[in-house]
């Protein structure tokens, strides 16, 4: 039903997605406009002088003086930012910084500022006003809106508020949403996952929700939590105007069947890539997988092969310079602060006019035990076809080699936690490597040429993940399980958990 919010947020939808065609269209003149805007405002800052802005113009200068670095490498400049320096790699002192769990790192403290703040929720925002473009209506607008996310309540570090992404965010909700936002501040900033989302269901379960954006385990948590609370067979039962999902953080394909059978109901799905260092895309198109590059937004990006990735002079190409299918890492240059920055995803360009990639995975999370470098976004789509022949409801899955098997030869291991297992799973089993072997050459060579044996399935509790999250202190929030791991170090702790 039309409502004066939703005809005002239909008219300002396509006024901002008008607008944005300036920047789409013109995606190498973009980005070395931003690039010349971040080394203007960057130049007198410690890491500006360090690096010689003043000699940097374009992209090609820009990699003579700026080396690639992750987190680690860029420690000695970002501690004397936490320990309070000012202008060191950004003018000023950041506005927040958003924590983070490493894996490798311990915690991690991003630097935001005032502008990189602006910039993601304006990022999120045309992610939005697309939507209400591309669907015809906005009348979810009307109802109750539920994030599911971090603490909004900030620690003080040096005198800068710290927390999750996510919990900084809320604090920066639309006068005009507030009213409809959920859950109330009182259980969004109860640290306990589980009794926080009991908090939640107990306050959402007899409200009209329209609206939902979370990381797509949590999001499921919550769902089977509401079901069992409200005795409803299906999420449309319990919120009928339920009308859109966003969601980001992991991809959504694994778990597409079981939110099918949980909402009971199509409810459009707004695929997004937003990290603490920057958002960096979102789904612009109905139905689709792919993502638009945000290029406009405050961030530089360059892009190595990742085959190369690991070289000691790799090559590093601006948006200019990418092609299509290839497998590149991300790298970052941001308007708070982060310079040549490896964020440690991979990316494959699925379209040049306009920039839209596909998320492919982790640069450090791949299987290359045998030289095969299998990547995520290849065990993706083997579980989309094993599901899709042989059944099965996946809750969460990873994958591992086993190099040194009791008996017979070396290959990989899926432990995969079902809602509902499939068929058969010696099929399924066969149909994961069939899959695989079509995916990636390399593995297929080594399960032809007798190096490895076809791939092993070892169900677990469906309550699996969640148990090991809980053990190391990792439940909720934005965490997650890597879907594929070079070592035996998760799946080792995974199989107490056995089925």
């Amino acid at each position: 039903m039309a409502t004066f919010k939703s005809t005002a947020a239909k008219l300002l939808a396509k006024r901002t997605i008008k607008k944005d065609q300036s920047w789409i269209s013109k995606p190498g003149s973009t980005q070395l406009k931003v690039l010349q805007s971040l080394i203007s405002d960057a130049k007198h800052t410690s890491f500006g002088k360090d690096h010689h802005f003043d000699e940097i113009h374009n992209f090609s200068d820009l990699k003579k003086h700026v080396p690639i670095r992750d987190y680690e490498a860029l420690r000695p400049y970002l501690d004397r930012v936490v320990d309070g320096e000012a202008n060191v790699v950004w003018p000023g002192r950041p506005a927040y910084f958003a924590k983070t769990s490493g894996t490798t790192s311990g915690a991690k403290f991003i630097p935001l500022s005032t502008a990189s703040v602006s910039l993601q929720i304006k990022t999120g925002k045309s992610a939005l006003f697309g939507y209400i473009v591309n669907a015809g209506n906005a009348d979810f607008v009307n109802g109750k809106m539920i994030f599911l996310q971090g603490s909004p309540k900030l620690d003080d570090v040096n005198g800068v508020p710290t927390g999750r992404l996510s919990g900084i965010s809320s604090n920066f909700t639309p006068s005009y949403l507030k009213k409809n936002r959920l859950p109330s501040w009182e259980a969004n900033i109860i640290e306990d996952w589980e009794e926080k989302l009991d908090a939640i269901v107990q306050e959402t379960v007899n409200e009209d929700l329209t609206l939902i954006t979370g990381i797509p385990p949590w999001v499921q948590m919550y769902f089977e939590r509401l079901l069992e609370v409200s005795g409803k067979q299906t999420i449309a039962e319990v919120f009928p105007n339920l009308a859109l999902f966003i969601t980001g953080g992991v991809a959504y394909e694994p778990y597409r069947a079981r939110f099918e059978e949980l909402l009971g109901k199509k409810v459009d799905i707004l695929q997004t890539y937003a990290t603490s260092e920057g958002f960096i895309a979102y789904q612009d198109q109905a139905d689709s997988e792919d993502l638009l590059l945000a290029l406009d937004h405050g961030i530089a990006y360059e892009f190595i092969p990742s085959d190369h990735f690991f070289d000691e002079n790799p090559p590093r190409l601006s948006i200019a310079d990418v092609e299509l299918g290839v497998n590149y890492a991300v790298i970052m240059h941001t308007n708070a602060g982060l310079w040549g920055y490896s964020i440690g995803d991979t990316v494959t360009f699925v379209s040049l006019e306009p920039c839209r990639v596909r998320v492919t995975g982790r640069i450090k999370h791949f299987i290359s035990a045998f030289g095969e470098h299998v990547i995520g976004s290849e065990v993706e789509h083997a579980m989309k076809v094993a599901t899709k022949a042989f059944g099965g409801l996946v809750k969460e899955f990873t994958v591992a080699p086993q190099v040194l098997p009791d008996t017979g030869l070396p290959y990989h291991e899926w432990l995969i936690a079902f809602d509902e297992q499939p068929t058969d799973l010696a099929g399924y089993a066969l149909a994961l490597d069939k899959a695989l072997c079509e995916k990636n050459s390399y593995y297929r060579d080594l399960i032809v040429g007798g190096v490895l044996r076809s791939c092993v399935v070892t169900p677990l509790a469906t309550d699996a993940f969640i148990r090991y999250m809980k053990s190391i202190g990792k439940l909720g929030g934005q965490n997650k399980v890597p879907r594929l791991t070079n070592d035996r170090t998760i799946v080792d702790a995974l199989s107490a958990f056995k089925a």
